[in-house]
């Protein structure tokens, strides 16, 4: 039976990217490979560049240009005038009203661990978006083990219903040459992602000005992302500390490449791209006991209660300073890495699509 297969494509099209849009992006490119029968219409609010994804036949592109609340009104409009058999939403929130079945991926669910971290209207949207989607998806991709208990822990949302996901990341280009940065000169300790509370900039600024008072020759500690929601200048403010702002996908290889460490312990992650990233780069990583981050990183990474500023300051010393561990966890973050690929991810998404689009 072949099938037609809606997709929200709306994320892809934007210029700066965060964790949501590089999955929606990366998913959608692996689907269209992996697909061999089915019809894959793709959505767009804006219109996409012409080789934003692989040319097959089997690709209708869809442009639906709305101003606002597209998804709920543009977008759930065009799947009652067409009608799918399944319609796929990589990012949370499916429309309101729309016919049929429906598969959702729900990346996280911090804003209910750490709801003064996300704006008050931020943090309703999502959790009435991400309740109804919970309920009105017949399957949701689950970024995370993690995600997927929190969905059952706050949404009473049924266990069948919720298949555990990993996403991956794609191997970065590793240019020879650095952006032009005062900054990294020299090995430094790198952060990336957006500069927010949930992050744990604080704590990561804190451990490194104590590291910095005892150890011998210090690296840099260079913070890469855009500033985020409740971002407080006094995160980046000391001897040694750097922020770069947002990082193009193009300088991000060569960034990790050449860190000494990737310093990552954060409050909660849906999945931690970065974790896999610094990994994929030959970069030892430093994360948090909490969350899906054990489960990206495994045995492969230092691991710290990432509200515990002491055991933090003890593994940047440690990464600092001993280059057999430095060497071993280089070696073992390869190997992890190399377990996660989009592949994968597209067959067990494209095996998920038929069988709810299939179902009577």
């Amino acid at each position: 039976m072949t099938l037609r297969i809606a997709i929200d494509a709306s994320k892809t099209t934007l210029a700066k990217t965060t964790g949501t849009e590089y999955y929606a992006r990366a998913l959608i490119n692996a689907l269209i490979r992996a697909n061999t029968r089915h019809e894959l219409h793709l959505y767009f609010r804006d219109e996409p560049p012409a080789d934003l994804f692989p040319q097959s036949p089997l690709v209708h592109y869809h442009v639906i240009p709305f101003k606002r609340i597209w998804t709920h009104l543009r977008f759930g409009w065009e799947l009652w005038r067409t009608r799918p058999d399944v319609t796929f939403v990589p990012a949370h929130t499916l429309p309101f009203f729309f016919p049929k079945r429906a598969v959702v991926t729900v990346h996280d669910l911090g804003y209910k661990h750490f709801p003064h971290a996300h704006p008050a209207r931020g943090r309703f949207y999502l959790d009435m978006t991400t309740r109804y989607s919970a309920w009105r998806a017949q399957s949701i991709l689950a970024d995370s083990r993690a995600t997927a208990d929190d969905l059952t822990r706050f949404y009473h949302t049924s266990a069948d219903k919720i298949a555990v996901v990993y996403p991956a990341v794609h191997g970065l280009e590793i240019a020879p040459v650095l952006p032009n940065h005062p900054a990294l000169k020299d090995p430094y300790f790198l952060f990336i992602s957006t500069l927010q509370p949930r992050k744990n900039i604080a704590t990561i600024t804190e451990a490194y000005r104590q590291f910095r008072k005892t150890a011998k020759n210090p690296p840099n500690l260079v913070l890469a992302g855009a500033k985020g929601w409740l971002f407080d200048e006094a995160w980046i403010q000391g001897e040694g500390i750097h922020h770069l702002g947002y990082i193009n996908e193009a300088d991000k290889g060569a960034l990790y490449a050449h860190a000494r460490a990737l310093v990552f312990p954060s409050l909660y992650e849906g999945f931690g791209f970065p974790i896999l990233e610094a990994m994929m780069c030959g970069t030892p990583v430093i994360t948090s006991t909490t969350s899906s981050c054990p489960e990206v990183a495994g045995d492969s990474a230092l691991l710290v209660n990432p509200t515990n500023t002491d055991e933090l300051v003890q593994a940047i010393h440690r990464l600092h300073n001993d280059e057999v561990l430095w060497a071993d966890l280089r070696d073992k973050g390869y190997k992890q890495a190399g377990q996660f690929s989009w592949e994968r991810t597209a067959q067990q998404t494209l095996a998920i699509l038929e069988k709810v689009g299939m179902k009577k």
